[in-house]
């Protein structure tokens, strides 16, 4: 008889569990554009953010960062497409990865994060662009566009190994396979959704609302729209990626024969072109402009376009979250917004990236998490592309390797203030694409320093005095103590990461995994 209470409260014990069982890990979506420069985000501080938040360029986005937390010092270490995705992926350098050059594939064998969240127990999926060599693991279903793919009409190539094109604009496209796979998803799983833009990549095609979008306005243009390069290394000067000189009428910058408009559009869609862009034509061949005013002319069209296809990113992140608001799941949903890279947007006369000057190397990273991130918070720690794989694994209680390069920035997201947190970020970049020398280097809180070793030059700049990075102090006799320090600590990083020699070796070739087995 005296056992009957004990096993009455065992059996409210068991009634009563279910409460106490630890909480179902947070959703993740992950929005990932390409080319999309903190310059054009309103919510961050920098040239350019007041005229984007008077003109509402990135209403969403900002209000994503007010929501949340925006990393001021977030950085590529390879800044380009294929290598920084791999980065993302991965949590390792580019010569770990293999993926060192467009277009590559992830040697077999790296861990990733996706089928490390797949076995935890979430529900995959990565929708958009993919643009690395070898097929998607870890995801229970993806979309993906084929190479740099289509802003109209893109085709996708699906888990199932199929092959379909789909009619309208891709960010659109993007965003409504998106919120389809959300609507069917598993709600008895945590999901991680992958939802990659292509835009705002070049060449820079908006989609058709936004043919009039900052049409009766000017951009604002950089300090140095007409950087002569004094001062700086041979590298600076023997790139081909300057708006006057390099970017094309035809292809960045729409300048189509008289009558001429893109196949792609319907007919309606043709007329609105006909009406913005074919007008804008024929006052350009009348205006015949030469030098800086056709430069500033280039200027104002490749930012105007550009600034439009972010708005339609921005869209996407809008739709994506009203979404979540509707069906409940975003005080469950941790979001992040971020890009591959930086993108030049005029400073120093460039589009395109690739360098480790500030405007390549810094990538956008806001991240909101309710219940764990303050509102509002700006976080000023040095974070890399390195870091977003063991973060996502952490916040999903995933297992991550040892040999990671990457650190969980989940400590920062939480408000913490750890003391052993990195001094110094690893950098090296191979791509020779728009003449972009191959080279390496590191950037502190305070400066940047790169070896060209085709010129076998340096580059040092001081950040806070000299923010343009105009004048390099690598030969200054009173900077030999801080160069030879700094040059110590790139050693030191090479050494750290083994990265030492002088060249990329390629990885070796993947076999295709159409059915996307993978664990």
């Amino acid at each position: 008889m005296k056992s009957k209470p004990c096993l009455l409260i065992l059996v409210l014990a068991l009634a009563v569990a279910p409460a106490f069982a630890a909480p179902k890990p947070p959703n993740i979506l992950f929005v990932f554009s390409d080319d999309h420069a903190i310059q054009a985000i309103g919510a961050y501080d920098t040239w350019l953010a007041p005229f984007c938040r008077e003109h509402k360029v990135t209403p969403n986005i900002d209000r994503l960062a007010s929501q949340g937390a925006l990393f001021t010092r977030g950085f590529c270490g390879n800044s380009i497409c294929s290598p920084s995705r791999a980065t993302v992926l991965s949590g390792v350098h580019t010569h770990v990865s293999g993926v060192t050059h467009l277009g590559g594939g992830i040697r077999e064998g790296v861990w990733t994060f996706p089928p490390a969240l797949r076995k935890a127990g979430y529900q995959t999926a990565l929708i958009g662009k993919w643009h690395m060599a070898h097929t998607p693991e870890g995801f229970d279903a993806f979309r993906i566009l084929p190479g740099q793919g289509s802003y109209w009409n893109p085709a996708f190539i699906g888990s199932d190994g199929k092959r379909a094109q789909i009619t309208g604009y891709a960010t659109d496209v993007i965003t409504k396979l998106s919120l389809d796979w959300l609507k069917q998803r598993d709600p008895s799983k945590p999901f991680l959704l992958m939802t990659h833009h292509k835009a705002p990549h070049r060449n820079f095609d908006p989609p058709v609302r936004y043919y009039r979008f900052l049409d009766d306005v000017t951009v604002p243009e950089p300090e140095t729209l007409f950087d002569d390069y004094a001062g700086r290394g041979t590298a600076a000067r023997e790139q081909k990626m300057e708006i006057g000189r390099d970017m094309t009428l035809s292809g960045d910058l729409k300048v189509l024969p008289p009558g001429k408009q893109p196949k792609s559009l319907s007919e309606a869609d043709a007329a609105e072109w006909e009406a913005t862009y074919g007008r804008r034509n024929d006052a350009f061949r009348a205006a015949a402009l030469e030098g800086r005013e056709l430069t500033r002319w280039k200027y104002q069209q490749y930012m105007k376009d550009y600034l439009r296809c972010v708005k339609a990113v921005d869209d996407s992140v809008g739709e994506l979250l009203a979404y979540l608001d509707a069906n409940g799941l975003a005080d469950d949903t941790v979001v992040v917004y971020s890009s591959d890279q930086g993108f030049f947007l005029g400073e120093h006369g460039w589009f395109d990236k690739r360098w480790i000057y500030e405007e390549s190397l810094h990538m956008p990273l806001v991240v909101r998490w309710p219940g764990t991130v303050k509102p509002g918070s700006r976080i000023s720690k040095l974070v890399q592309n390195i870091d977003y794989a063991p973060t996502l694994a952490e916040i999903a209680g995933a297992a991550t390797p040892d040999n990671l390069h990457g650190c969980s920035l989940v400590p920062l997201l939480r408000g913490e203030d750890p003391a052993d947190w990195r001094k110094s970020l690893y950098y090296r970049y191979y791509d020779p694409g728009h003449s972009v020398n191959p080279h390496y280097g590191l950037r502190t809180e305070t400066h940047t320093l790169a070896y060209f070793p085709r010129h076998d030059e340096w580059e040092l700049y001081d950040l806070e005095k000299d923010p343009r990075e105009l004048h390099n102090l690598a030969g200054e006799s009173t900077q030999i103590p801080l160069f030879g320090s700094l040059k110590e600590e790139l050693t030191h990083l090479r050494e750290q990461f083994g990265d030492t020699r002088a060249t990329a070796e390629p990885a070796p070739r993947r076999k295709k995994n159409p059915k996307n087995k993978s664990e």
